[in-house]
């Protein structure tokens, strides 16, 4: 135990200098961008599934909780919100780069991401053709972001960059000290046996896992890519679902609770038929 404790905590230090550097990089691109992204989606009209997925793979912290408050508001429509939460990467980016993951493997998951929430996107705009109301956000839900995102324009890049890579370090740590106790208890090839001989059952279980609202999702899922207990069909399907805390804010803005449901439902079964079909194909 002491030994798997002592790699884990070597192995958590060895990311950590790339972690800032990668957060660093995000925080000043969030800082220039945020409100741009912001306007640039409210005005996107019926392009709003291709924008917002555009706006949702850039590495910005939690805009998926933006994107919750304009469909709330009836300022976007759903394939819209759709297109943000499938499109959105949360913590994989800064993990992947950390870790030496191919940039050609990392080019490819946020491709199929950015399609993938086009796609789905503007298809459900076609098929549902809502309206959209604009009403005014109330100080309320104002609030309630301020409370549960963490507004790091306020807090400046350094301190913003330091407090997000001490967070995800800390998620990193407990997640791999987790799979590496069941790996040695287990047996890799054991672990290994299992996953190959069930791999058809990853999507669903990462998918699952991906609608936890909380950046803890795409960080287990990454790691679990990173130890090769998931393949990437499933790695994607999980991302895919992944909205960080979106969910928690569209539960909170939005007071239709079965319409909030529906697209938690949506969600997941968009993650399922992806993850099966990228493992049909085999791209990654």
């Amino acid at each position: 135990m002491l030994d798997i404790l002592r790699d884990t905590i070597i192995d958590a230090l060895k990311i950590l200098p790339f972690l800032f550097i990668t957060y660093l990089i995000m925080e000043y691109i969030e800082h220039k961008m945020s409100e741009k992204s912001k306007e640039t989606i409210k005005k996107s009209g019926r392009w709003g599934p291709l924008l917002g997925a555009a706006v949702g793979i850039l590495p910005q912290c939690g805009f998926s909780a933006s994107a919750a408050n304009l469909y709330s508001a009836r300022v976007i429509t759903l394939g819209t919100l759709i297109a943000v939460y499938l499109s959105t990467s949360d913590e994989m980016i800064p993990i992947f780069l950390s870790e030496h993951i191919s940039a050609i493997t990392l080019i490819k998951i946020l491709t199929i991401k950015f399609v993938l929430g086009i796609f789905f996107g503007f298809i459900i705009d076609l098929i549902l053709r809502k309206t959209n109301k604009k009403i005014q956000e109330d100080e309320d839900i104002k609030e309630f972001c301020e409370h549960n995102h963490c507004h790091c324009e306020k807090n400046g890049i350094l301190k913003s960059s330091i407090k997000h890579t001490l967070n995800i370090l800390l998620y990193i740590f407990i997640v791999t000290l987790i799979i590496n106790i069941l790996v040695e208890v287990i047996g890799e090839e054991t672990i290994a046996n299992f996953v190959s001989k069930n791999a058809v059952f990853g999507p669903f279980i990462a998918s699952l896992i991906g609608l936890i609202p909380n950046c803890a999702a795409s960080v287990i899922l990454t790691n679990l890519y990173i130890e090769n207990i998931l393949n990437g069909a499933s790695l994607v399907a999980g991302l895919l679902t992944g909205a960080g805390v979106g969910l928690i804010i569209l539960f909170r803005t939005n007071k239709n609770v079965k319409e909030n449901i529906f697209i938690v439902c949506l969600l997941y079964i968009i993650g399922v038929i992806s993850g099966l079909g990228l493992q049909f194909v085999n791209i990654i």
